[in-house]
């Protein structure tokens, strides 16, 4: 199939240009000094992650698929279970990382039809890296010179674009490493030997199991669908699993709760 063919392109493009404007603005306000607050739940909130969320929500709207965002208003599952497709997006992914400024966060635009992701766009906007995925394509990594949508499928390198490494690789969370996860880890030592374990922030865990980079993601702790949508259909499109931790099935979206279970991202080519 050439790409010029394929029947999510548009999408795919439409969703891309928008995690990079958004991205850009991100870039302008993590360059200068920003008030952080707090919403109810106590997690951190910026201008930034209120001026993605307009920029993606502004630039998707032609569609008329419905969204669901981190920093969008509620949506009841009355009214969106009836939906054959809706947008799942986190307009600023990693605001912890953000307001550390190690420059892992990222902008992640997943679309889900019938609980399932067809269509994923994870932008990187410090080191303008883009990943995107979609069903009837595969998935892909560019680098970008700046903040602007690329020459379509001229620059991205198809995922993934390492083989796995003999000694086990295990990526986590850099900001909510729990017990639990530890625990799992040693359990994975006893297993297989010595385990390298790399770490990173947001949504750029799933995207370097996509491509390559580490072989196991174990989250035993809280997420949200936001958080996973658009990287698990990055990943899935790589050959990736990405399963729930106590069943092994594939993770759902657009669910009642949005809350995620447990989950592990298996790499191309690996059983855990």
């Amino acid at each position: 199939m050439k790409y010029s063919d394929f029947p999510l392109k548009t999408l795919l493009e439409d969703a891309s240009t928008a995690a990079i404007t958004a991205g850009a603005k991100i870039m302008e306000v993590y360059q200068r000094d920003f008030d952080v607050y707090h919403k109810t739940d106590l997690s951190p909130l910026t201008e930034a992650d209120k001026e993605a969320h307009l920029i993606i929500c502004d630039l998707l709207a032609g569609h008329r698929i419905e969204i669901i965002s981190e920093e969008g208003d509620s949506f009841p599952f009355q009214q969106r279970e009836k939906l054959s497709r809706i947008w799942m997006i986190d307009p600023l992914d990693g605001t912890k990382e953000f307001i550390n400024r190690n420059g892992e966060f990222t902008v992640n635009i997943g679309l889900i039809e019938f609980g399932t992701p067809i269509l994923g766009v994870v932008y990187v906007p410090e080191k303008k890296w883009l990943y995107i995925g979609a069903r009837g394509f595969h998935s892909e990594k560019m680098v970008l010179k700046d903040h602007r949508s690329p020459l379509w499928h001229t620059v991205g390198r198809r995922l993934p674009v390492e083989k796995s490494a003999n000694q086990l690789r295990v990526i986590g969370s850099r900001s909510h490493l729990n017990e639990e996860t530890k625990n799992y880890i040693s359990q994975l030592q006893d297993i297989h030997g010595e385990v390298e374990f790399l770490s990173a922030g947001s949504s750029l865990k799933l995207c370097l199991v996509a491509e390559g980079k580490a072989d196991l993601y174990p989250r035993l702790a809280p997420t949200m669908e936001w958080d996973t949508a658009a990287g698990d259909a990055i990943c899935r499109y790589a050959g990736c699993r990405v399963i729930n931790f106590e069943t092994g099935e594939p993770m759902k979206y657009n669910k009642e709760c949005l809350l995620n279970p447990w989950f592990k991202v298996v790499a191309h080519g690996r059983e855990f």
